[in-house]
């Protein structure tokens, strides 16, 4: 197992970006090298190491053994793990932008919050953010109509607007409340809310599931409630108390299921 520690050193205020310090890219690389390696300020390079000290412990021959663990203030530390295949990412703090975006393999965890676009059109791999993260998780870009299609996304307190639009597959859960929007144009994949969910969710959904455990504001007249159930078992999942069950969004002949604890 090999580890990469980069510990920050100096913070920027406009934000750095991360694309090159991915485990694939630096598994092989000398303490000289990842010194050297380029991260983007703005329209600038910089060597990584004009704000990171870095250190290596242990070594591997393959990057699915490689993990990088970054400290310091993250805050302005965007594109963390961006399109990461494999290995291990830690990041001791709040991030910026797009953390997790387009990983198609590995597992990053954020021991913090997390801006907006957090697991943007993932295709694999396992984001697990130990705080709250903002709009568009698990979403499409601006522009885009393919979302998350992919891997798993876990939430430990609550989301922000727009969670999984577009989502295509994959699985999302959040463990605490969610903004408005969830799963707006949603067509595949699983999201789970543990807690209470803003209105307009399910929106224009065409596919998939939601399941909600904890309170809703308001349900869209696109949906119909088909049963009630106890104890259902839910994409192999058995789930405790009495649901119902919602088909939907019918305003564009969706099938999509929502399930809503009573």
């Amino acid at each position: 197992m090999k580890v990469i520690n980069l510990v920050m050193t100096k913070k920027s205020s406009i934000s750095l970006e991360f694309d090159n310090i991915l485990p694939e890219l630096l598994f092989d690389k000398s303490l000289r090298q990842i010194n050297e390696t380029i991260i983007y300020r703005g329209n600038k390079e910089e060597p990584l190491s004009h704000y990171f000290d870095v250190s290596i412990e242990g070594e591997c021959d393959d990057a699915k053994e490689c993990a990088i663990v970054i400290d310091g203030d993250l805050s302005r530390v965007k594109r963390i793990g961006f399109a990461m295949t494999c290995g291990k990412i830690i990041a001791n703090s709040d991030v910026d932008f797009h953390v997790g975006a387009c990983m198609s393999g590995g597992h990053i965890i954020v021991n913090g919050d997390a801006e907006s676009y957090a697991g943007r059109e993932m295709t694999g791999g396992l984001l697990e953010i130990k705080g709250s993260v903002k709009e568009f998780c698990g979403s499409s870009y601006a522009g885009e109509w393919r979302g998350m299609s992919g891997g798993q996304i876990i939430v430990h307190k609550n989301a922000g607007k727009q969670l999984a639009e577009y989502m295509i597959g994959g699985n999302i859960h959040i463990k605490g409340d969610c903004d408005i929007l969830a799963g707006v144009h949603m067509s595949g994949g699983k999201i789970q809310i543990d807690g209470n969910v803003n209105q307009w969710f399910g929106g224009q959904m065409k596919k998939g599931t939601i399941i909600i455990n904890g309170n809703v504001e308001k349900m869209l007249p696109g949906f119909v409630l088909e049963e009630s159930i106890y104890h259902p078992l839910i994409n192999g999942k058995q789930f405790i108390g009495k649901y119902g069950l919602y088909s939907g969004d019918k305003t564009v002949k969706g099938k999509g299921r929502i399930w809503i604890k009573k």
